[in-house]
């Protein structure tokens, strides 16, 4: 083995074990939710555009910090709920990083303008706890990980418009398969002390996710009040993310993020769903160095 597979070998093991502590420290409610009504490109798994417009950036690089969230309490809930949780970020180079919101991730592939790689997270499901007067009788779906394949693309430094691709697949609870087509840009307006991004989603599921997650079995139809209902995989959401970042130091900054998504297909018209649309906003406050 050569000296840089080593070192990237221990890079891997020590975020491995960063990973392995926040599961064990952090609260379940720290960690983020698949699907969530946050866009997948609103993680801060370490954005594309830091290559181009700031290559000289260091080997490590850490964020500190606090959040607050209101977002429903699942998915086509109507009730919402705030929740605190910690801001926690380690990237290394353009290679691997590990956070609160999507666990620990290595691009396989790098360039200047493109980025390829897998990440292993983690999926809440869906006590009955969360709304019991609506969800009673449908069984909790139990937590479970999350692998991700992503891949993301920037045109150009003049056009930093990005694309990106994702596929999940939840081992365990939900279980199936989810993925996301996305785009998205800097703002005008935006400066080295204020930048804002903005851009759509779209979210397709399988049937084996559909079923589990919005459909309604003849044992759940009779522990409820619900009538049978069979979900079909497909189109599943789609949505609008802003984030915007106000850097009071070179250090220090203020985020906040917004996203709204509109369920689609089966998920739209299940029984289970109370609302259609579905939203987002985070605030955070973040030391980065």
């Amino acid at each position: 083995m050569g000296r840089k597979s080593v070192k990237i070998a221990i890079v891997w093991h020590r975020l491995s074990l960063l990973t392995l502590t926040l599961c064990v420290l952090l609260p379940l409610s720290a960690w983020s939710q698949t699907p969530s009504p946050l866009q997948e490109w609103q993680y801060p798994g370490g954005t594309i555009l830091e290559k181009i417009f700031e290559p000289n950036l260091p080997d490590w690089r850490f964020v500190l910090g606090a959040a607050v969230s209101s977002e429903p309490r699942y998915d086509g809930a109507r009730p919402y709920r705030i929740s605190p949780g910690p801001v926690i970020v380690v990237l290394y180079k353009d290679i691997a990083f590990a956070s609160v919101g999507e666990g620990l991730g290595v691009n396989i592939l790098r360039g200047d303008k493109y980025r390829a790689g897998i990440s292993i997270g983690y999926d809440l499901g869906r006590p009955m706890s969360d709304d019991y007067t609506h969800l009673h009788g449908l069984g909790d779906i139990t937590p479970a990980p999350v692998v991700k394949a992503f891949g993301s693309y920037v045109v150009s430094k003049k056009f930093p418009l990005v694309l990106r691709m994702d596929v999940r697949r939840i081992v365990g609870g939900a279980g199936g398969l989810l993925g996301d087509l996305e785009a998205f840009m800097p703002l005008p307006g935006s400066s080295k002390t204020f930048v804002m991004f903005a851009g759509p989603s779209f979210t397709f599921s399988n049937g084996q996710y559909m079923r589990k997650v919005f459909g309604v079995s003849a044992a759940q139809a009779a522990a409820s009040e619900y009538p049978i209902y069979e979900a079909h995989g497909g189109a599943m959401a789609a949505g609008l993310g802003f984030s915007a970042t106000k850097f009071v130091t070179p250090h220090w900054l203020i985020n906040t993020d917004m996203a709204w998504n509109r369920l689609r297909g089966s998920a739209s018209e299940s029984p289970i769903t109370q609302s259609p649309i579905q939203g987002v906003i985070e605030f955070s406050t973040e030391f980065r160095w």
